[in-house]
């Protein structure tokens, strides 16, 4: 077992949003997944401009606030207690237009 404290785990450099990466193939040999934390304070937006896309697919839990995010061309509400997936290469952003953080857990599954 690999045990890590979340607080000990550097951020990721991204303007405007606290990510972690907590288990990669950096850390887990032969690892086909990464998983991690983000928290996307009121008015940020994830990519900045534009869209973004993976060559793996995403899952994501979503533990506290609401996002707003388009994925597939069409636009969703997700908030606290709900999960999402998002197959690889779909085009997708998320903002939060709320008045609180949104914390999710994210999961990358290299196909």
């Amino acid at each position: 077992m690999n045990v890590i404290t979340l607080e000990d785990v550097a951020k990721e450099d991204r303007p405007g949003i606290t990510m972690k990466t907590l288990f990669d193939e950096s850390i887990i040999e032969g690892a086909r997944a990464s998983i991690g934390t983000v928290s996307v304070p009121a008015g940020a937006r994830i990519p900045l401009r534009g869209t973004g896309s993976h060559e793996q697919d995403e899952y994501a839990i979503f533990l506290k606030g609401s996002i707003l995010t388009m994925s597939g061309g069409k636009e969703y509400r997700v908030s606290a207690g709900q999960a999402t997936f998002i197959p690889h290469g779909e085009e997708h952003w998320a903002y939060n237009d709320g008045q609180e953080d949104c914390e999710l857990v994210w999961v990358l599954v290299n196909r």
